[in-house]
C-alpha cells in the first residue's frame, strides 16, 4: 500500500520573525533612500524601488504602520515614524561603512562595493559597525558621497549636474542612491570615466537635440546623457559663474 505523501512543513515560527524582521529593514531603508532623493514617498515607487507588486506593498505597509515603523497620510504618502527613522538610520549606517571598507581597504569598484555591502549588512552588528567605522577614520560619506547618518556633509549647497551651467567649474560630490539601485552598471561607467566624487568637471556645452550634456573631466570631453547628469550632484567652484543659480533642489 502506497504511503501518504508527506505534507511539506510549517516554516517554524523564528524562521517567520526573521523574515518578517528582514521586511521591515528592507523597507525602512527603502523609504529611507527614495524620501533622500525624491522627496515625498508613494508606494507605486516602492513597489517599483522592491520589485513586488502594489497589493504586496499596501498590505506590508499597514502591518508597517501597525507595528509603530511608518505612518500612512491621508494622500497616502508614506513617512517612517521615530523608531522607522532609527532602524533605517543605522541600516544606512552599516551599508555605507561597508562600502567604504570594500572599496578603501580592498579595493572593489563602486558597483562591486555597493552589491556586496547588500549582501553583508544584515551579519553585521552594531558593535563590528562602530569598530568598522573608527578602523576608517569615522568617514563623512560612503565612496559615492551619501552622507553616513549623525555625520555632516562635507560639502556646501549642491547642484545636479544638468542644472550647472557652461564654463562654471565644479566638484563631483554625491552620485544619486537611485543610480546605485537603478542602474548599477552606470556606476562602473561613472567610475571608468573618471566621474568620481572629488573630480573636478565643466560642461562645455549642452545639446538639447540629443539630450546629452559634454563634460569634460580630466582633459576628456565625453557626453553625459541629460537623465544621469540629473543623478550627478556637484559643488561650484566659489569663483565660477553662475555661483548664485538655484539647485534644482537641495539633494
Amino acid at each position: 500500500m502506497a504511503r501518504p505523501a508527506a505534507r511539506a512543513s510549517k516554516p517554524s515560527a523564528s524562521i517567520e520573525r526573521a523574515v518578517r524582521s528582514e521586511t521591515v529593514k528592507h523597507y525602512a531603508e527603502t523609504i529611507f533612500y527614495i524620501r533622500q532623493e525624491e522627496g515625498r514617498v508613494r508606494p507605486g515607487r516602492l513597489a517599483e524601488w522592491l520589485g513586488v507588486s502594489a497589493p504586496t506593498v499596501t498590505v506590508t505597509l499597514q502591518r508597517l504602520a501597525r507595528d509603530g515603523f511608518v505612518q500612512i497620510g491621508g494622500d497616502r504618502s508614506v513617512t517612517l515614524t521615530p523608531t522607522g527613522e532609527d532602524l533605517a538610520a543605522k541600516i544606512v549606517r552599516v551599508h555605507r561603512l561597508l562600502e567604504r571598507w570594500l572599496t578603501d581597504v580592498l579595493g572593489l569598484d563602486w558597483a562591486a562595493a555597493d552589491e556586496e555591502a547588500q549582501r553583508l549588512a544584515s551579519g553585521v552588528s552594531e558593535l563590528v559597525a562602530d569598530r568598522l567605522d573608527e578602523t576608517l577614520g569615522y568617514p563623512a560619506t560612503c565612496p559615492h558621497g551619501n552622507v553616513v547618518p549623525g555625520r555632516e556633509p562635507p560639502y556646501g549647497e549642491l547642484v545636479a549636474l544638468s542644472d550647472l551651467q557652461p564654463g562654471v567649474g565644479a566638484r563631483v560630490r554625491r552620485i544619486s542612491e537611485v543610480a546605485e539601485h537603478d542602474a548599477p552598471d552606470l556606476l562602473r561607467e561613472l567610475d571608468a570615466y573618471g566621474l568620481v566624487t572629488g573630480a573636478r568637471i565643466e560642461v562645455s556645452g549642452a545639446d538639447a537635440s540629443v539630450q546629452a550634456i559634454p563634460v569634460n573631466v580630466g582633459g576628456v570631453t565625453r557626453p553625459i546623457g541629460t537623465n544621469v547628469g540629473r543623478l550627478i550632484w556637484v559643488e561650484r567652484e566659489s569663483s565660477g559663474k553662475g555661483a548664485n543659480a538655484k539647485p534644482r533642489r537641495p539633494p
